[in-house]
C-alpha cells in the first residue's frame, strides 16, 4: 500500500490546465464551436497520454513546428501514448465535429500539422522504431523522425529511403511521396511503405497492406493525409551502408551555367545506383555556391569509373566526395535547414533540364543580405520511374527531376517581400516545370490540387468518399470526397 501511494504522488498531471472551464474552438468547416468542460474531463479519463490546454506550460513548445512562419493556436492537443489514444482523440474530434489536425514532424512548411482553434493531435511522443533483421522491415510510430528510422536501420546495415534532412518526420514524408539518397535504387519511400495501422475518421481501426485494404495503401503511397491517422507504418529494408561514397563538389557561381549544363547531360547517363543532385546555394550576405552532391550505393570498384565524368569536370573549389558513413552523410544538410525561421518554398517536376530554364534561374538569381536561398535539382528517375503513373497516388513517376526553391529569413517584417520575391523569381521558370510536390504544398497551391494528381485523382476522390466521407482528415493537401 505505501508503495502504490508513493506511485500514485509521482504520477505526472496529465491534463497541463485548467479543465474547469468551456472551451471555445473551431468547427471542421469553420463557425465557432464551444467544448463543455465535462467533456474534456471525460477525454482525458479515457486517455493514458496528455491533453494540453492553451494555458499549459508546454502548450506552445508543443504547438511549434518547422516553419517558424506558422503561429496557430489549436483549442486544445492531444499527445497519445498509443493507438487507443489516437482512436479516441479522433473520435473526440468527429463526435464534436471540431477541426481536426495531426501533428508528425512538424516539418510540413504548409504548417497544416498545426490548426488554428481545433483538435491538434500530437504524434512527438510516439517516436519509436523498431527493426526487424531477418524480415528487413522497419516499424516505425507516427512521430519518428527521419534520423531514428536511419539510426536504427544503420545498426544492421540496412535502410530505406528517408529523406534528405533527418529531422524530417517520417509519416509526412512516406504519405507525400518520399524523395531521398536512395530513391533511384530502391523507389520512394511511399513506394518502401508495406503496410500501415490506419484510424479512420468512425474509429475503426484497418490495416492497409497488399492482402488487407489494398485501395488504402494505393492512396497512402502519395495521397497525403486524407484518408486517416496512421498510427503505424511497416517499411521494407534494403542491404546500405554504413558507408557509401557520398559528398559534395563546390564550385564557384560565376561558373553556374556550365556546372548546370554539365549535370543535365551527367545525369542523362547515371546507373541507378547512383543519386546526383545540383543545388545553387546564397546563404545571407554571402557569394552564392554551386553544388553537385552525390550518392552511390552500387558496387564499390565500379564507383570511380561512374564518377570519372564528375571527377574531371571543371575546377572546383571543394571536392568532397569520399567513403563517407551513410547516416552522416543523412545529417550532412541539418544545419542548413534548422528549425524556426520563416520558410517558403515553390517546387515544380521536369522532364529534362532545358536550356531556357537554365538561363532563367540565372537572369532571376538575387542574392540578398537577410534571406537564404537555395535552389535544388533532384534527380528522380530510376526505380522512381519503374513504377506506373497510376501504381501508387504519387503520379509523377515520369520526372527526371524535382525542382525545389526556398528561401528563409529570421525578421518577421521581411515576410511579406520574400514572398512575394520568391513567387516572382518562381514565375520565370515555372513554365519549364509541371505540377507540385505534394509534401512542399503551400496554400498558393490551392486550386491546383486536382490537377496535380493527374489522372489520379477520381480513384484518389473515391477513396476519401470511402474512407473519409465527411472529410475529417481535411488538414492536409486535401481532396475533396467525391
Amino acid at each position: 500500500m505505501v508503495a502504490a501511494s508513493v506511485l500514485a504522488a509521482w504520477s505526472p498531471v496529465r491534463l497541463l490546465a485548467n479543465e474547469s472551464r468551456d472551451l471555445a474552438a473551431i468547427r471542421r468547416g469553420g463557425g465557432a464551436a464551444v467544448i463543455p468542460a465535462a467533456a474534456i474531463t471525460d477525454l482525458l479519463a479515457s486517455l493514458r497520454g496528455n491533453v494540453l490546454l492553451p494555458d499549459a506550460a508546454g502548450y506552445d513548445t508543443a504547438r511549434r513546428v518547422w516553419n517558424g512562419m506558422i503561429d496557430r493556436r489549436p483549442a486544445l492537443i492531444v499527445q497519445p501514448s498509443g493507438t487507443a489514444d489516437i482512436v479516441k482523440a479522433v473520435q473526440f474530434a468527429q463526435s464534436h465535429d471540431l477541426l481536426l489536425s495531426i501533428r508528425g514532424g512538424g516539418h510540413g512548411i504548409s504548417g497544416n500539422a498545426v490548426c488554428e482553434g481545433g483538435l491538434m493531435l500530437d504524434m512527438a511522443p510516439l517516436s519509436g522504431v523498431r527493426v526487424d533483421r531477418d524480415r528487413r522491415k522497419a516499424y516505425v510510430q507516427p512521430g519518428a523522425l527521419l534520423g531514428a528510422l536511419d539510426h536504427e536501420s544503420q545498426l544492421f546495415g540496412l535502410a530505406t529511403t528517408a529523406g534528405t534532412v533527418s529531422h524530417t518526420g517520417a509519416a509526412g514524408l512516406t504519405l507525400g511521396g518520399g524523395f531521398g539518397r536512395l530513391a533511384r535504387r530502391f523507389g520512394l519511400a511511399c513506394d518502401n511503405l508495406a503496410a500501415a495501422d490506419v484510424v479512420l475518421a468512425d474509429g475503426r481501426i484497418v490495416r492497409a497492406s497488399n492482402q488487407e485494404h489494398p485501395d488504402l495503401l494505393w492512396g497512402l503511397r502519395g495521397g497525403g493525409g486524407n484518408f486517416g491517422a496512421v498510427a503505424n507504418f511497416e517499411y521494407e529494408l534494403h542491404p546500405v551502408g554504413p558507408e557509401v561514397i557520398g559528398g559534395n563538389r563546390v564550385y564557384p557561381v560565376d561558373q553556374a551555367r556550365e556546372v548546370l549544363q554539365f549535370y543535365h547531360e551527367f545525369c542523362e547517363r547515371t546507373p541507378d545506383d547512383l543519386c546526383v543532385d545540383f543545388a545553387i546555394v546564397c546563404p545571407p550576405g554571402a557569394q552564392p555556391l554551386i553544388v553537385i552532391e552525390v550518392t552511390y550505393v552500387g558496387n564499390a570498384r565500379r564507383a570511380e569509373r561512374v564518377l570519372r565524368p564528375l571527377r574531371e569536370f571543371g575546377t572546383p573549389r571543394v571536392d568532397r566526395i569520399a567513403t563517407v558513413n551513410y547516416a552522416e552523410l543523412q545529417r550532412s544538410t541539418d544545419a542548413g535547414t534548422a528549425a524556426g525561421k520563416e520558410y517558403y518554398l515553390k517546387s515544380g517536376f521536369l522532364r529534362g533540364i532545358a536550356p531556357g530554364l537554365i538561363e532563367g534561374l540565372i537572369a532571376g538569381f538575387e542574392p540578398s543580405r537577410s534571406r537564404a536561398l537555395v535552389i535544388t535539382f533532384q534527380q528522380l528517375g530510376g526505380a522512381i520511374a519503374d513504377v506506373r503513373a497510376d501504381g501508387t497516388a504519387f503520379a509523377y513517376r515520369d520526372a527526371t527531376h524535382a525542382l525545389l526553391m526556398m528561401a528563409g529569413w529570421t525578421n518577421p517584417a521581411e515576410t511579406p517581400l520574400n514572398m512575394e520575391w520568391v513567387r516572382g523569381y518562381w514565375h520565370t521558370v515555372a513554365p519549364f516545370t509541371d505540377g507540385f510536390y505534394v509534401n512542399s504544398y503551400t496554400p498558393d497551391e490551392a486550386d491546383r490540387v486536382k490537377a496535380n494528381y493527374r489522372g489520379n485523382y477520381a480513384r484518389l476522390a473515391g477513396l476519401k468518399r470511402q474512407y473519409d466521407p465527411d472529410n475529417l482528415f481535411r488538414m492536409n493537401v486535401n481532396i475533396a470526397p467525391a
